[in-house]
């Protein structure tokens, strides 16, 4: 809360910067498993799904997606869509790319809302994510196994 208010109406101006620290410090790894080129539409299906990144189906949110590796092949226009097999599970629509299967991308700015707002939808356990700092990698939350989402459950 800031108390001082410029405008002197002397109330408060409460600030929450959420997105704007934690957007840009997240990064989402994801790779192609296959491609479905058509011809009025290419997909590429990768191994991220809606239940790791939920804001480009939940909000229409535009996610910069960029290859972590120089492109191969001819440039396209793909829908980069998860292995949920659901309407929303899209992580980025109309993207300008080179992709063939194996093509590993990272999908900016997913910091703010990628944990966060995950799930188990349709018993997909959780990615690892790890914390970079220069040359060191430190996992700080292991990846989950499927073991792990039945773990509580009891047979009656």
């Amino acid at each position: 809360m800031i108390d001082a208010d410029p405008l002197g109406s002397q109330l408060p101006i409460w600030i929450e910067p959420g997105r704007f620290i934690a957007g840009p410090a997240g990064v989402l790894l994801t790779q192609t498993l296959y491609t479905k080129p058509t011809e009025h539409k290419s997909f590429a299906i990768v191994d991220a799904a809606m239940n790791d990144l939920m804001r480009p189906a939940l909000y229409q949110s535009e996610m910069s997606i960029v290859p972590t590796a120089p492109a191969k092949g001819e440039q396209r226009v793909w829908d980069i869509v998860g292995p949920v097999c659901e309407t929303g599970d899209f992580i980025g629509k109309n993207r300008h790319l080179a992709i063939e299967p194996g093509t590993i991308f990272a999908v900016l700015g997913a910091g703010a809302y990628g944990f966060s707002m995950a799930s188990n939808y349709n018993s997909r356990p959780r990615p690892v994510e790890l914390l970079v700092d220069g040359e060191q990698v430190q996992i700080i939350r292991e990846r989950e196994t499927l073991e792990s989402l039945w773990q509580f459950e009891r047979i009656l």
